[in-house]
């Protein structure tokens, strides 16, 4: 395996010329994140023509994510294929690049206000209903070995309990206590792992109108519960409402037979929500909407509403809704 000496148009048109020569020449437009310093992040994206995108790295942590990702892709893509995943034109490990036809289209996060959410909900459960299938992690772990735990693990509910509450109000810091206690007892037994795409949030969604057209960057992708891919489905970003989360694990079900726990669900949003508005604030980052760390706290009181979940309450002492 072989990485990109850097990250500049000139290098990944040499290494166009080895692993798709067809597109060799071509414009090329990269994305954001040339300037990560950090290894394991030395990875990007660009527009190759019109048509195409390719991956590449420039760093050998950033290399084995994604030669993982080409592993996973190409094992997934066989019969029967997992719908929705990117049409691999071209992949190549000397140099290492991931070449996929572009398809057009908007991010969840800019559609997710105006689409009817039951169809939408529909389609995310036949993504993950097939992802999630046994078959499909003995087929990717076939493809690049044994896949152990998630790959962006969120803040422990103890780092939250220690450094979030400088950043909310005073009133909001016993609820944060007894929320982080009420999730650390939810996720105290794993559930049963299979593949999980790892990063499922709106950007790595691609819509037209309220059609599914491709769910990308499997970089992260690992052995988690199902519960661990709808971490980001109530929020930010996905609207007032837990519509969308709802139609999801109705329609899981529906096509599966398996119900997902919204409790789990909220657990692992917990750690995943107020985990990023942490780093964010102790940065100097804004928040993804612009807010504060306290409103999201209060988002996260409104969504355990909305769901019947009283975070005070031992898990195993309530039963929950059917969804």
């Amino acid at each position: 395996m072989k990485w990109l000496a850097e990250c500049s148009a000139e290098a990944l048109d040499e290494a166009l010329r080895v692993v798709a020569p067809q597109l060799a020449g071509r414009s090329i437009m990269i994305a954001g994140r040339a300037g990560e310093k950090e290894p394991l992040w030395q990875s990007s994206s660009a527009i190759v023509g019109e048509r195409f995108v390719a991956k590449f790295a420039w760093s050998r942590p950033a290399a084995l994510r994604l030669a993982r990702e080409i592993g996973i892709l190409t094992a997934l893509s066989r019969q029967p294929r997992v719908p929705f995943l990117p049409e691999v034109v071209a992949c190549g490990m000397d140099p290492l690049l991931l070449v996929t036809r572009r398809i057009p289209g908007r991010s969840l996060f800019e559609v997710v206000g105006s689409i009817d959410r039951d169809r939408a909900g529909r389609q995310l459960a036949c993504f993950l209903a097939a992802l999630h299938d046994p078959a499909a992690l003995e087929r990717a772990e076939h493809a690049v070995g044994k896949l152990t735990g998630a790959h962006l693990p969120p803040a422990t509910a103890t780092v939250l309990r220690e450094r979030l509450g400088r950043w909310v109000r005073p009133d909001q810091r016993h609820a944060l206590t007894r929320w982080c206690g009420w999730a650390e007892a939810v996720l105290a037994r794993p559930g049963s792992a299979v593949l999980v795409h790892g990063d499922l949030h709106g950007d790595n969604q691609v819509w037209d109108g309220d059609e599914l057209r491709l769910v990308v960057d499997f970089e992260t992708a690992g052995a988690a519960e199902p519960e661990y891919d709808l971490r980001a489905f109530p929020g930010p970003g996905m609207g007032p409402g837990l519509e969308l989360l709802e139609a999801v694990m109705r329609h899981y079900r529906q096509i599966t037979g398996r119900r997902l726990s919204a409790e789990r669900v909220m657990a692992w949003h917990l750690r995943h929500a107020l985990g990023d508005a942490l780093w964010r604030a102790e940065a100097g980052v804004p928040l993804a909407d612009h807010r504060t760390p306290a409103q999201w706290v209060e988002d996260m009181a409104a969504r355990f509403s909305a769901l019947s979940i009283s975070p005070g309450v031992r898990p195993a002492l309530r039963r929950l809704p059917i969804i």
